[in-house]
């Protein structure tokens, strides 16, 4: 770290109560103000919960469409054929294909963001699944990428879709906007996630659902929620 971050770093720090509890609102005020990069940082959300994902029935796996974006551009490719392929290029695509997708991911050329597939391709996109799984690239029913409505998927994605999913010490992690953004536009995607997160608790989770809750921009330390108040969002 050079001396010029390490001071932007300590500056931003002196600016934090570790100690503190913030509510949505005060920490999505807070969290705007250390903004200090050249470049307009996502704003990020990470969430412990009480579950373990070692156990299939206490996954916590889904998708939502953030009311007010991500704020990034997402590249969709989508696995279809003839009317299908038709109706994903007229939602907007960026790539459409079939057994020629599966060749230029064998070839390397992994140019998008995210892949919808309908349920009839998923046995092409099988074959390039050691590829794209890896990169938390397969399309998967549970967040609405293996569907035949490619036009919702296409637009969800492109609209501001986040997927969601618990990592092997129960916690998710999610851009949810960027520091550009109005404090409101930040505050309602922060909510309507966190809606999401707790209509997916698992009935097998007992105790304390969200046991730590904290948002922080690319380049800064972490603002602490209150919990309590997150698990209250329905």
């Amino acid at each position: 770290m050079s001396n010029s971050r390490g001071k932007r770093f300590n500056n931003i720090l002196e600016k934090i109560d570790k100690s503190t509890l913030h509510t949505v609102e005060d920490g999505t005020n807070l969290v705007k103000e250390l903004a200090s990069a050249k470049f307009d940082e996502s704003v990020e959300i990470a969430l412990r919960l009480g579950v373990d994902p070692r156990h299939a029935d206490q996954m916590v796996r889904g998708a939502v469409v953030l009311p007010n974006g991500t704020g990034k551009t997402v590249r969709v490719a989508v696995f279809a054929k003839d009317a299908k392929a038709d109706e994903a290029k007229a939602a907007g695509a960026d790539i459409v294909g079939a057994e020629d997708l599966v060749q230029e991911i064998q070839n390397g050329n992994i140019n998008f963001d995210l892949v919808i597939a309908t349920p009839d391709m998923m046995a092409s996109v099988g074959k390039v699944g050691r590829i794209l799984g890896p990169k938390g690239l397969m399309p998967n029913p549970k967040t609405g990428t293996v569907t035949m409505d490619v036009t919702k998927a296409v637009e969800n994605a492109k609209g501001g879709q986040v997927n969601y999913r618990v990592d092997k010490k129960g916690n998710i992690h999610a851009a949810v906007g960027k520091v550009s953004f109005e404090v409101d536009k930040l505050k309602e995607n922060i909510v309507e996630f966190v809606k999401a997160i707790n209509k997916s608790k698992p009935s097998t989770s007992k105790g304390k659902y969200i046991k730590n809750a904290a948002i922080s921009l690319t380049m800064s330390p972490s603002v602490k929620l209150d919990t309590q108040e997150l698990m209250d969002i329905k």
